[in-house]
């Protein structure tokens, strides 16, 4: 028996069709890596680079064709992630992890990965901090500049989880000046207490903070983390420019197991989404 469709259902159906398709493309926006034993550290911060506007052009406008190098490794694997799920196989061997079931620190290959590509691929991370020592008396004792990718933020009282660290505080107690006694000053001839100061004598374009989670606890003689909460302010002004949060690298876990993510802002359509190795979503969606 052949019957005649409602116009009307039709176009209703219509219209659920094309609000599921919506949030489809909303949740299938990026691609994932494949976790390849225990590389969910390697995962997110290859995630954060990837999604980095300037780092992923630099990387495809300015890297050759020697296939020893990260770049062109990186070019590869970013040409890959943007259209399909793959694999770090190539990273992983231009990084020197043999090992994919060891369980690394995220922030350590994130420099890795920045010192081994080329510098004019890098240089958006990269700043100078200058650290200058001074006498009682005001006299210059020691002057260093040195270049930095993050900044280690110290976190306060590891064992009380219940008070909330603010990312802002931590940064402006970086930059503070801490005396130190019995230092020697050629121009005054002797011992003094010097102030020590930091300042960051080139900002750099896009701003790392590593929050020191894990300290050593003497009582313990082992490393505990801090499992406090973190208030992250969505822009942090310094003296000479101001940065909006883009990107978070989380740790869940211990020091002798856990599991990271990334929680990135696109720079193409302005939602926030998890990275979780193959997985990803976004973090809150509306659909009218």
């Amino acid at each position: 028996m052949n019957s005649k469709e409602n116009p009307k259902k039709k176009e209703c159906d219509k219209g659920i069709l094309k609000k599921f398709k919506m949030r489809l493309d909303l949740i299938f926006d990026y691609n994932g890596l494949v976790n390849q034993g225990a590389t969910c550290y390697l995962n997110s911060v290859l995630q954060v680079l990837f999604m980095t506007k300037d780092f992923r052009e630099a990387v495809e406008s300015h890297c050759g064709q020697d296939q020893k190098t990260a770049d062109f490794h990186l070019k590869s694997l970013f040409k890959t992630l943007k259209t399909s799920e793959t694999h770090t196989k190539d990273i992983l061997s231009i990084l020197g992890i043999g090992n994919v079931y060891e369980q690394r620190d995220a922030a350590e290959y994130f420099e890795n990965i920045l010192s081994m590509v080329s510098p004019c691929v890098s240089k958006i991370f990269k700043g100078h901090l200058r650290h200058t020592m001074r006498c009682s008396e005001g006299h210059v004792t020691n002057d260093e500049t040195g270049p930095f990718w993050t900044l280690p933020l110290s976190m306060e009282n590891p064992s009380n989880s219940n008070k909330t660290y603010s990312v802002r505080e931590g940064f402006e107690e970086f930059f503070k000046s801490s005396t130190v006694g019995g230092m020697y000053c050629d121009q005054c001839n002797e011992k003094t207490d010097s102030t020590i100061a930091c300042k960051m004598e080139h900002p750099p374009e896009i701003l790392t903070l590593l929050l020191k989670r894990f300290e050593f606890d003497y009582r313990r003689m082992s490393y505990v983390k801090n499992d406090c909460c973190v208030d992250v302010p969505h822009t942090l002004r310094t003296k000479d420019c101001d940065y909006e949060l883009y990107a978070v690298v989380d740790h869940v876990g211990s020091l002798r197991g856990g599991h990271y993510t990334a929680k990135i802002k696109s720079y193409q359509n302005h939602n926030w989404y998890v990275f979780d190795d193959s997985y990803v979503t976004q973090v809150c969606f509306l659909v009218n």
